[in-house]
């Protein structure tokens, strides 16, 4: 069920009249869970069972890993991270198992080949891994029981809505279970911030149908081999223009996710926070997704070392993290060497700032400006592996940039990126001037407008519309 469908919009308004009803107070979590169940099954009920499957791991294993014998409670935990992580792999990567070690016409090899990928898959197992790890972590500590509280049946209705909420469930931001449980609890009508939602999803239906979805019509030339046809302006002009477009559209997913849930009383992080301003890569990804960097840093990084055991451990820690986050998006070796490239740049950056006369340098804008250009330059490229998942299709890409120099442009399909890039780049923009208080001033007065205007847009200039771009991870 898409966030920009009729479907959606209903299920939001029933739910919310069923959930605000006073005499259904007490069955708040209830109802969300229901509702839950039935957005992520309404397109292929099959899927439920996989969830549900993963939902009785989580809440059983975390379970034991509170109240269970304390000589076998970092067991349970082990077992429940591995069950999830196998769900996960036998789901994502079964096919390139398939692909590399049998033949498409033996039985096992059809069978993996043919193996469907469930909507969200990456998502839910992420955040019961949390639970996990979490519970594990903080059993001990009275603030954290919680988490795991000793009536079973709570548990079960906690972990379930915990991993089941509608807004996140498909594609985030990914939820930990220490920010999210703990705010379970009875909602009213008068607590709800409707300036924070309207703003939330207004912008958030923007990003997505008005520019996302128009730009998609123009970045659709990009797959193979319809780009040999271009010319090589017209192909740098479609790298910039999936790069407005992968942001709008995963942006705009998560406004959306986070103005839904603040219409029933929860809070989700934010995931994105003008990434495209980055002067520096580790800037980039405090910025850009930031509940999968946060993620990875807090379960992954961290414990692999962190930056606590050398300067060589630091750097190889921090690639692997990366190389494991592409892989997260899927088994095409191309999300693998887009995480190694975001990986090594990381390193590389640290390695090169790591002086302390390097880290003592005043500002300066010339830097600034050139970091921040080597920056967007490097991660719109790199967004390239997304597009085409097929490495070869990557090389003749860049090939045809190098050899399509005499191709006719289409002015056409330039000037169309550039007029939908245009509200992208000035929501970076304003975000910048904040720091002058002229420009806070003008925004205060202008901001109703704006939203009057985006909301206009959204009913009249919609583009086709299509499924997020996270959905397929």
């Amino acid at each position: 069920m898409l966030f920009n469908s009729f479907e959606f919009v209903l299920l939001v308004a029933v739910s919310f009249a069923v959930y605000y009803a006073g005499f259904l107070k007490h069955f708040q979590v209830h109802t969300l869970i229901t509702a839950s169940l039935f957005f992520y099954g309404y397109s292929n009920p099959g899927l439920l069972a996989l969830f549900l499957a993963s939902v009785v791991i989580n809440v059983s294993t975390s379970y034991l890993v509170v109240y269970g014998k304390p000589e076998r409670q970092k067991l349970f935990a082990t077992i429940g991270v591995i069950i999830n992580l196998s769900i996960l792999a036998f789901f994502k990567y079964g096919v390139l198992v398939g692909s590399l070690f049998f033949n498409s016409n033996s039985s096992a090899g059809s069978f993996l080949l043919n193996i469907p990928l469930p909507i969200g898959i990456s998502f839910f197992t992420f955040e019961g891994i949390s639970l996990l790890i979490d519970a594990f972590k903080d059993r001990k500590r009275a603030e954290f029981q919680n988490l795991v509280p000793r009536s079973f049946k709570t548990h079960i209705l906690n972990t379930t809505f915990f991993v089941a909420f509608f807004p996140h469930l498909i594609a985030g931001p990914i939820l930990k279970a220490h920010d999210f449980i703990p705010q379970i609890g009875t909602k009213y009508l008068k607590q709800i911030n409707w300036e924070s939602c309207y703003k939330n999803l207004v912008m958030g239906y923007f990003l997505k149908m008005v520019i996302a979805d128009q730009i998609s019509q123009h970045t659709f030339w990009i797959q193979y081999p319809y780009f040999e046809g271009h010319s090589s302006t017209v192909l740098i002009a479609m790298l910039f223009g999936y790069s407005m477009q992968i942001f709008a559209d995963f942006a705009g997913y998560s406004l959306i996710a986070i103005g839904v849930a603040g219409l029933f009383g929860y809070r989700l992080m934010e995931n994105f926070n003008f990434p495209y301003i980055s002067t520096s890569f580790s800037e980039f990804w405090r910025r850009w997704h930031i509940s999968l960097s946060t993620f990875l840093k807090e379960y992954l990084y961290i414990p692999l070392g962190g930056n606590h055991k050398g300067k060589a451990r630091t750097y190889l820690n921090l690639i692997i993290t990366m190389v494991l986050g592409g892989l997260w998006h899927g088994a095409a070796s191309s999300y693998a060497i887009w995480g190694a490239f975001h990986g090594i740049a990381l390193a590389s950056e640290r390695l090169l700032t790591s002086s302390s006369k390097k880290q003592q340098e005043k500002p300066n804008l010339v830097r600034e400006i050139a970091g921040g250009f080597i920056v967007f330059s490097f991660v719109s490229l790199a967004w390239l592996l997304f597009k085409l998942t097929d490495i070869t299709h990557v090389f003749k890409y860049f090939q045809a940039i190098v050899n399509n120099t005499k191709k006719e442009t289409s002015s056409k399909i330039i000037v169309f990126i550039l007029i939908y890039s245009v509200p992208v780049i000035l929501y970076h923009a304003i975000y910048l001037g904040k720091k002058y208080a002229f420009i806070n001033t003008a925004l205060r007065v202008l901001a109703p407008v704006a939203y009057a205007i985006m909301l206009f847009m959204i009913i009249t200039n919609s583009g086709i519309g299509g499924d997020f771009i996270y959905f397929q991870f």
